[in-house]
């Protein structure tokens, strides 16, 4: 007779004994001090799989308080968005606004702050130039970073170590730093060598392109992208040279379809970086119509004090929307493209 294997084999098996024993007279034995019935080989110990190490604990703890610190201030910004004067100057602090008790009354806040940040200044306009400069923008430094990196992971030049260096050098200088060198060169310099090359003057103070154009050029997503295509699969490369492809086909064709995770997450994290410009576009534009959404929230503070922080939450509110909602939507290659980023030196 086979032994049976599975443990629903092994209870059959034991309960036809039981039943034969039982129409024989015999008694059946006092199980032996130490050994383990077939109950006891279905039912893991759960006491050992339930319980969780300290570490783990730890782990929960502190990444419960990381969240809360970065929870809290985004809850108090959309509340304070619905709250009024009084509430918002109240102490204790009030952290849930009337409107969401009362929601069904009809003397709720609702969404009066949102209307009126709105219309006290030119968000729709502010809206356009802020798309505009973070469009424009993250596609250069995409461009920019792509071209440098595919230079610094595959092609042979004299230097390149020591180039690559300096570049590692100038991820250690703020951008605060570059600000009046920026501005000379944009207002000042580029003026002068349009002039005497080709007749005519070119500033890119209050333009778009003034803008956008110094944060094109990026040490950061050089790096970055150069550590996600040295990961890359050599073999397909070298398969593709073979076939006679050229350094534009293979960048185009195979280096970036591939590296797509880490083209998303570095473009994801420009464009946060341009959407929420505030120093440069300050002080490189002079006119309203030119100012992104960043600078446009300041005209909604009073210059006497008697500021209504609730609309101001509200116009803080349409800044941080949109960046929400990119995250959501590329959430599933953050972490992909940050890995692929940091695998191989």
């Amino acid at each position: 007779m086979p032994r049976p294997t599975s443990l629903r084999g092994l209870r059959r098996l034991a309960g036809d004994h039981v039943d034969r024993s039982r129409q024989l007279g015999v008694v059946a034995p006092a199980p032996v001090p130490g050994s383990r019935s077939l109950d006891a080989l279905e039912r893991p110990n759960r006491g050992l799989m339930t319980r969780i190490p300290f570490g783990k604990i730890v782990g929960y703890i502190l990444m419960t308080l990381l969240a809360a610190v970065m929870a809290i201030p985004l809850y108090w910004m959309l509340s304070g968005a619905f709250k009024e004067y009084a509430e918002i100057r109240a102490i204790p602090p009030v952290w849930v606004p009337d409107a969401w008790r009362n929601a069904f009354s009809p003397d709720a806040l609702g969404f009066g702050n949102f209307v009126e940040a709105w219309n006290a200044a030119p968000f729709g306009r502010f809206y356009l130039n802020t798309l505009i400069i973070t469009a424009a923008g993250t596609a250069g430094e995409l461009f920019n970073a792509c071209l440098t990196a595919y230079a610094f992971a595959f092609l042979r030049f004299p230097k390149k170590d020591l180039i690559f260096v300096l570049l590692l050098v100038a991820l250690m200088i703020p951008g605060e730093v570059t600000t009046l060198p920026n501005y000379i060169f944009i207002g000042s310099t580029i003026r002068e060598i349009s002039s005497s090359l080709l007749g005519f003057e070119i500033t890119g103070i209050n333009t778009y392109w003034g803008i956008f154009l110094p944060a094109v050029s990026t040490a950061y997503g050089t790096f970055l992208l150069r550590q996600a295509f040295l990961s890359l699969p050599r073999e397909v490369l070298e398969a593709a040279r073979l076939e006679g492809a050229s350094h534009i086909r293979l960048l185009w064709d195979m280096v970036i379809p591939m590296s797509k995770p880490i083209l998303i997450t570095y473009g994801l994290i420009s464009a946060v970086a341009h959407w929420n410009a505030y120093l440069w576009p300050l002080v490189v534009t002079r006119t309203i119509e030119m100012r992104p959404l960043t600078v446009g929230i300041s005209y909604l503070f009073d210059t006497e004090g008697n500021t209504n922080y609730g609309v101001v939450m509200a116009a803080t509110c349409f800044v941080v929307l949109p960046l929400i909602l990119v995250y959501i939507w590329a959430q599933r290659f953050i972490i992909d493209g940050i890995a692929a980023g940091a695998t191989k030196g």
